[in-house]
Order: C-alpha cells, then structure tokens, then sequence
C-alpha cells in the first residue's frame, strides 16, 4: 500500500458547489474533513514512531555486534 495524503482523501468544491450546500451539509463536510486529517495525524504520528523504535534496537544491536567482536 503506498502513502495517503490529505489530498487522496480530500472532497474539493467550488465555490458554485460550496454556495448550493445548506448549513448542515457544510457542516458534515467539515466534520468528516476534520476525522479524516486527525485519522491521517494519527497514523502519520504511530508511522513515526514505528520508525524510531526500528532505529532504537537497530542501533543498539549494532552496538551489541561491536561489543561482541571485541
């Protein structure tokens, strides 16, 4: 699976379509767009993470290697 931006997920109106949507429908999509991009966070945020704990043990199995050898 590659990345997800933002934009993948994004609805994107013009101002024509934003003008015809009632107050509860402009309120829906700002609600969905704002789960969507703290979802999008989230993930990013745990990716992130994943990455140091990844370059943590590696590191310390590099040094572990070192000491071994000596």
């Amino acid at each position: 699976m590659g990345s997800v931006a933002i934009e993948d997920v994004a609805v994107n109106f013009t101002l024509e379509e934003w003008a015809l949507l009632n107050p509860s429908q402009k309120k829906l999509y700002r609600d969905v767009m704002q789960e969507t991009f703290r979802n999008l966070a989230s993930v990013e945020v745990m990716l992130r993470d994943s990455v140091k704990v990844k370059r943590v043990v590696s590191v310390q199995e590099t040094s572990a290697l070192f000491q071994n050898s000596v």
